[in-house]
């Protein structure tokens, strides 16, 4: 049995910090320095809310992401890559600082640059900035973004903040869009709404400012920034399709300037996050009568767990899927209407990201750039009465990683074995032949994950210093004490899941993908149960135990 003492006293302490830095430095050799010179650039492009509908990774059969498809026939996808935590801020914060939760105590929406243990460590911008890279930056990166002092130290360029635009707006306020029906629009102007761009909000409400506007700051006394659309043609761009178009721009003005001093070119799309708003073509593309709805079984949520560590009233998963089924005759209408709409922008940050692809293919730094394509965490879409992120599930863990690594990855290949987004960061170091301290001081932490070379050079049969298997975390409150959260280890074969009030649960994924039938409770489990309880365990708290 787990007892709440062996958590927190395994991860607890200064001599734990010191064992996890002797550690890392005995098990996480780096490549020899490259000069600045050869050493490759990183396009590092980073979706929201994107779960495993992509093309190949068999989320949705109807599903159209052909640029990410085209990007994959070039590199190495990861059909088994994991956040660490699948929520925004907690997540973004882990793998652009490679600290895991476990390690930071960083559970929740505390302002990462003020986290005890992550504002002493370099963020990748940071530490590439400082490597000799050129960094720039545009969208939805961090969560909380750095302030200005500190911001210098990790961008040379920052064009723009996340916005989430546009927003439907009745002239005084953000709504959610009108046409969505109560009491799912009652959630509000973000996670309540959805709807294609021709369908202009409060059109004929003769308020002439209402219509749709983009999101972002706006200074007290002031309208918000109107986004217009006549059609499909003649409209704004959304905020995702500005960024590509600022990707483009750089690279263009890089090219011409011929400076090849190398650079990280990131950018944070917005899209698929809520609301769900996007260009009426992209929804043409998923008609209602011939869509599918994600795979669901009848009363699946029956031996879960998440349900009984979580207010029902409150929680937004179990509240989101109520009101959606209570604004529509039934549930499948309304998680229609709801993945149609998902649908949707998937296939228009598909073609954002095709932009800058191609934007690097036509560019002289085309067989020199190291390209990443991820998400900060899935989405569950109605599976187990959850509508939201934030479980230790298929759906809210498992992310799209594509890369293509010129002279290292295989083009066209897959890896099975389970891999983390905390693997991101040593990864990138490694590629770049960079050296240095990743940690600002002795209040900092070491890369937690390892790098996916070995899997890049040889997708099927590469052997690297990872463990087996990849470690989630879903906040329980607002403590540091590993014990005081919900944990999943995700092997090859099985999905383990441990609550903090001690119930379990666990998948067989060789013959129950869709985590349809828990056996934890089943006696015949019980040794491979105990053996994953284990791993996880030492995971948590004896950080390199797994290794």
């Amino acid at each position: 049995m787990l007892s709440t003492k062996s958590w927190s006293e395994r991860v607890s302490g200064g001599a734990i910090l010191a064992l996890i830095l002797g550690a890392c430095l005995a098990f996480c050799p780096v490549a020899k320095a490259e000069s600045p010179a050869s050493r490759p650039n990183v396009v590092l492009l980073v979706c929201d809310d994107l779960n495993d509908f992509v093309t190949g990774l068999g989320g949705h059969p109807q599903a159209q992401t052909p640029h990410l498809k085209r990007l994959a026939a070039t590199a190495v996808s990861f059909e088994g890559a994991y956040c660490s935590i699948p929520v925004c801020a907690p997540s973004r914060a882990s793998f652009l600082t490679g600290i895991h939760p476990r390690t930071s105590g960083n559970y929740g929406w505390t302002k990462w640059y003020e986290q005890p243990v992550l504002r002493n460590c370099k963020s990748l911008m940071e530490y590439f900035k400082e490597n000799g890279y050129r960094t720039f930056g545009s969208g939805k990166l961090m969560h909380h973004e750095l302030p200005a002092a500190r911001k210098s130290r990790a961008w040379t360029s920052f064009a723009r903040g996340a916005d989430y635009g546009p927003f439907a707006y009745d002239g005084k306020q953000q709504t959610a869009h009108p046409s969505v029906p109560m009491p799912f629009a009652g959630i509000g102007r973000v996670d309540g709404s959805f709807g294609p761009l021709s369908d202009i909000p409060y059109h004929d409400s003769g308020v002439p400012l209402a219509g749709w506007v983009y999101g972002g700051w706006v200074p007290k006394g002031q309208s918000p920034k109107p986004f217009h659309y006549t059609s499909e043609t003649e409209r704004s761009q959304t905020p995702d399709e500005q960024n590509a178009a600022w990707a483009e721009h750089v690279l263009k003005t890089m090219e011409q300037s011929g400076d090849r001093q190398p650079f990280l070119l990131a950018v944070g799309f917005i899209r698929p996050h809520t609301p769900l708003h996007a260009p009426k073509t992209y929804f043409d593309r998923f008609p209602l009568e011939t869509l599918s709805l994600p795979v669901r079984m009848a009363n699946d949520a029956e031996d879960t767990h998440l349900k009984d560590v979580s207010d029902p009233v409150e929680t937004k998963g179990l509240r989101y899927y109520r009101l959606l089924g209570e604004s529509y005759p039934t549930i499948e209408d309304g998680l229609k209407a709801f993945t149609q709409a998902y649908l949707a922008c998937i296939a228009a940050v598909d073609d954002c990201i095709g932009r800058v692809i191609d934007a690097v293919d036509r560019s002289p730094f085309r067989d020199n750039t190291i390209v990443v394509v991820t998400s900060d965490h899935g989405w569950n879409m109605g599976e187990k009465d959850w509508l939201f992120k934030n479980t230790l599930w298929e759906e809210s863990t498992r992310v799209p990683l594509i890369i293509p690594a010129p002279g290292v990855s295989k083009p066209g290949t897959t890896v099975a074995h389970p891999v983390s987004l905390i693997d991101l960061y040593p990864t990138l170091v490694d590629l770049c032949g960079l050296e240095s301290d990743t940690w600002i001081n002795g209040q900092g932490a070491p890369l937690d994950g390892y790098s996916l070379r070995p899997f890049l050079a040889d997708p099927e049969q590469g052997t690297w210093d990872g463990p087996e298997g990849a470690l989630s975390v879903v906040s329980g409150g607002p403590g540091s004490d590993p014990a005081d959260h919900h944990w999943s280890l995700r092997t090859a074969r099985w999905r383990y899941i441990r609550y903090n009030n001690g119930s379990e649960e666990l998948y067989d994924h060789d013959t129950d993908p869709n985590e349809w039938t828990n056996l934890a409770t089943e006696p015949r489990f019980d040794d491979v149960k105990d053996e994953l309880r284990k791993k996880m365990e030492g995971m948590i708290g004896l950080a390199r135990q797994d290794a």
